[in-house]
């Protein structure tokens, strides 16, 4: 009895032994549908300028097509649902139950349902990172308070979510950059470390799962977000100095591990770069489950379409659990 990609992910989410076969592989985005299907996600202005509620329909009907046709191409156990999809002014758990919807009756429960979650404080840019710092040093309390309810109004939509049939969310607030994270450790602790195990709690308690997301170097916090209790951490970023053995000795037996097939190289690198990239993700993920084979950020447009199926052919070739 063949075993569907949602299944196989669960069972690394949950750390329970792998199924026999492929390992399992999903893409937070995968940007290249025009390049492989000739055709992309609808628009928020191709919702809103539809006349009828049947053209609603089929823009629906469509994007729940090439999601299931994205899938299966590549045997992923889901990507982001598209967070435009429906007109404005419809509620997003609206707009996530007909695309959810859409997509099951084309393919039951063989994917899994993923959106964005996150509500924690991310990677400020230039421009915001001066204003931060003051209100962290001068305005602590108010800015504490802030992310609180960031944090709230997150799992109050999270309920509606899930009821409208999303299983996972992917908190997808960047933390580092490629030297570390953007604050000190002791200034992570305070201002997102408990603000992330809130939302993750709270979202495992409403029955999620819940795949924390950050590129960059972790590891001067990757104890921190482990103690969150998410259920996966991707992307495992090699950019950033990730080496994914040493992540899964260090926390392997705690929290699945998603990604670190080097996304730079698959644009840029040499086909051997690349193949190697994935076969070492491949070789110290795999060992004991708790691994989900991903790149190590998106496949995003500009990314050439054969270098992405060149990372499938290693994964179909090397990347089998024994039965």
């Amino acid at each position: 009895m063949s075993v569907m990609p949602r299944e196989r992910a669960i069972a690394a989410l949950e750390l329970r032994p792998p199924y026999p076969g492929l390992v399992p592989a999903m893409e937070l985005e995968f940007q290249l549908t025009l390049e492989r299907f000739g055709r992309q996600y609808h628009s928020a202005a191709e919702y809103a300028e539809a006349a009828s509620q049947s053209e609603l329909s089929r823009l629906t009907r469509e994007d729940a097509q090439l999601f299931v046709d994205t899938c299966r191409a590549y045997d992923l156990c889901g990507v982001l649902l598209p967070n435009h999809t429906g007109p404005p002014g419809v509620p997003i758990e609206e707009r996530t139950r007909q695309l959810v919807g859409a997509i099951r009756d084309i393919s039951g429960d063989e994917f899994l349902m993923m959106c964005h979650g996150d509500a924690t404080l991310s990677l400020p840019d230039g421009n915001a990172m001066w204003d931060l710092s003051m209100r962290m040093a001068e305005d602590k309390d108010a800015l504490l308070a802030e992310l609180g309810r960031w944090v709230d109004g997150a799992l109050d939509g999270g309920e509606r979510l899930l009821a409208a049939g999303i299983e996972a969310f992917a908190l997808c607030a960047d933390y580092c950059y490629n030297s570390g994270p953007w604050c000190s450790p002791r200034m992570f602790a305070e201002f997102v470390t408990p603000f992330l195990a809130r939302l993750t709690q709270g979202y495992r308690d409403m029955g999620a799962y819940v795949i924390k997301h950050t590129d960059g170097n972790i590891m001067p916090i990757l104890d921190q977000l482990v103690s969150t209790r998410p259920h996966a951490l991707h992307s495992l970023d090699p950019q950033g100095g990730v080496d994914i053995a040493e992540v899964k000795r260090i926390c392997g037996d705690q929290v699945c591990l998603i990604g670190n097939v080097n996304c730079g190289l698959v644009q840029t690198g040499t086909e051997d770069e690349v193949i190697a990239s994935a076969r070492y993700a491949l070789d110290h993920g795999m060992p004991g489950g708790g691994f989900i084979f991903a790149l190590s950020n998106v496949a995003f447009r500009g990314m050439p379409l054969e270098r992405y199926e060149l990372v499938q052919r290693v994964r179909h070739d090397h990347g089998i659990y024994a039965g």
